[in-house]
């Protein structure tokens, strides 16, 4: 499946907000859109146009999908399997999203950035319930157990992102046991959890057209 392998502050940029895409670098005054927090391009400091409704809804879908690192056919079958689920389809949606095992590696600190996670679930340092899962996608349930494998524990870049998991702090749903490498799904996420500002009412009229 292709991904974006371009310049991430740069979609910062594109969506107008920090999307966290690069790890503690975004927490420092390097942060690519704090320096530059117009829109990338030719005219990317020209006055932005409003935008129209399907516009808006768009920009919603695209964001979302970039904070995730899913492309395309990958985040509508996600829409389709919440359209599916009981209760309300956009939450349904997020809710699914926070599931992801790449997901839920980086909300414990285990990684710097989604697509660190992703590579680290891909090259197998991580086992939910003392089997080994590779599968970025894999959906946790409560309950579940995440951990590194022991002989991970000494991988560079996972000791120092646990180092400044403070700065990022674990959602509430989630249990971290910091010294044992491991952590615990408590619930589901619920709506509050999702702290950044994402209307996902957008994304569902966009798909119901």
């Amino acid at each position: 499946m292709a991904r974006y392998t371009g310049p991430v502050c740069r979609l910062c940029r594109r969506e107008d907000m920090k999307l966290f895409l690069k790890g503690d670098r975004c927490y420092t005054d390097k942060c690519g859109y704090e320096r530059r927090a117009y829109a990338p391009g030719q005219h990317g400091q020209a006055r932005r146009r409003k935008q129209s409704d399907y516009g808006e809804q768009l920009r919603e879908k695209q964001k979302v999908k970039r904070m995730y690192g899913l492309a395309e056919r990958q985040f509508r079958g996600y829409y389709y399997k919440a359209l599916r689920g009981r209760g309300v389809t956009g939450e349904n949606l997020l809710v699914m999203l926070e599931r992801r095992l790449d997901n839920v590696v980086y909300r414990l600190g285990f990684a710097s950035d989604h697509a660190e996670a992703r590579q680290l679930v891909r090259h197998g340092h991580f086992r939910i319930n003392g089997k080994k899962v590779n599968i970025p996608s894999y959906l946790v349930r409560v309950k579940d157990i995440i951990e590194v494998k022991e002989k991970s524990r000494t991988i560079t870049r996972v000791v120092d992102s646990l180092g400044s998991i403070e700065r990022r702090g674990v959602p509430q749903w989630l249990e971290l046991e910091k010294e044992a490498f491991k952590g615990t799904v408590k619930s589901f996420p619920a709506r509050e959890d999702f702290t950044l500002p994402i209307r996902e009412q957008l994304i569902v009229e966009l798909y119901s057209k």
